[in-house]
């Protein structure tokens, strides 16, 4: 089997990292029994602690000469550049699960209305989870822009097929796809897969990179622990001029480790991103303020995320903490 496809088991995926497999129902249990000494998570602050800024009209259609990044809340993302508008993992339903009246709820709204989205033309899928693939999300984008592609992960097409998903294309780690003038690679992510107990890591987990015509590229690594794979991301995919990594959902640590990065991670996975590129790369940080899914205080991801990046000495107009529905541009190349 080639190291490419060591990920590939006979029922489906798995991480081929050592250290990298994810904890099963015990250490859950364990979890669930060991936190706040068994009882009820603490109630999240208020919203008004989580930065904001609010979206009046619909974001421009056309950044012919930068790349717009626009933040909606968690890994949803509103990129444009060429002219293209790119969604990567969208939810806009209240809660992060199966069902309308249980599980993680949201801390802020979508920043943008579903109903100002400007026309997207792509739609990128990390894997399979609730926070990451909103089956009434992706129902909306299907009937609103039918034509739209959409790029996924292996077997993570059939699930957006029977929601009538027209123009879906799956991508193994390290494939490569050819969509309306952007190059876009699929690339090794560490976590895991499955909706329901009984489909666990049947379909697989990825990042993405996009390279445009201008030779501007981007990294969006999904959701993931840190892997040794960044590194040879950038030298496959990159050089980046910026990178979006998750920072939050991180505690306890022997939990979380093999399947979320902390913000320590993220600088790290950062620093291998980077190293031995003469490009300015930009960090922007996703995978917090959103959903309440972990033990960490809500406001704690940024600031260990700015304290890390400090401490590593790097240059602090490069990490982007982004406000919900804040948009910021970086010129192109």
């Amino acid at each position: 089997m080639k190291a490419e496809q060591s990920h590939h088991d006979a029922t489906g995926f798995q991480n081929p990292w050592p250290g990298s497999t994810p904890h099963g129902i015990g250490g859950l249990l364990k979890w669930m029994m060991t936190r706040s000494g068994g009882a009820a998570t603490p109630s999240p602050p208020e919203h008004t602690t989580l930065p904001s800024s609010a979206i009046s009209s619909k974001p421009p259609l056309d950044r012919s000469d930068k790349l717009a990044i626009t933040w909606i809340g968690h890994s949803s993302f509103l990129l444009q550049c060429d002219g293209l508008n790119i969604l990567t993992d969208p939810v806009w339903s209240a809660r992060a699960s199966p069902v309308s009246f249980i599980g993680p709820h949201r801390l802020v709204p979508p920043a943008i209305q579903f109903e100002q989205l400007p026309p997207i033309d792509i739609t990128l899928v990390s894997h399979d989870h609730y926070d990451h693939l909103d089956d009434s999300t992706v129902r909306r984008l299907i009937d609103r822009f039918p034509s739209m592609k959409w790029l996924a992960p292996l077997r993570v097409g059939a699930f957006l097929r029977r929601r009538g998903a027209q123009d879906v294309t799956e991508l193994d780690w390290w494939d490569r796809h050819e969509a309306l003038g952007v190059t876009i690679g699929c690339t090794p992510a560490q976590h895991f897969s499955g909706r329901y107990p009984w489909n666990r890591n049947a379909t697989l987990w990825c990042g993405w990179s996009l390279w445009f015509g201008d030779g501007t590229r981007l990294f969006f690594a999904g959701d993931t622990g840190l892997h040794p794979q960044f590194g040879e991301i950038s030298r496959r995919l990159g050089p980046f001029d910026l990178a979006i990594l998750p920072i939050g959902a991180y505690e306890p640590r022997w939990f979380m480790r093999p399947v979320h990065m902390s913000p320590e991670d993220s600088v790290t996975a950062f620093q291998h991103l980077t190293a031995g590129s003469a490009r300015d790369c930009v960090m922007v940080g996703s995978h917090w303020g959103t959903f309440r899914l972990t033990d960490e205080p809500v406001m704690e991801p940024p600031h260990l995320a700015r304290q890390s990046w400090s401490q590593a000495g790097l240059p602090p107009d490069r990490l982007w903490i982004l406000a919900h529905g804040e948009t910021r541009t970086l010129a192109r190349r």
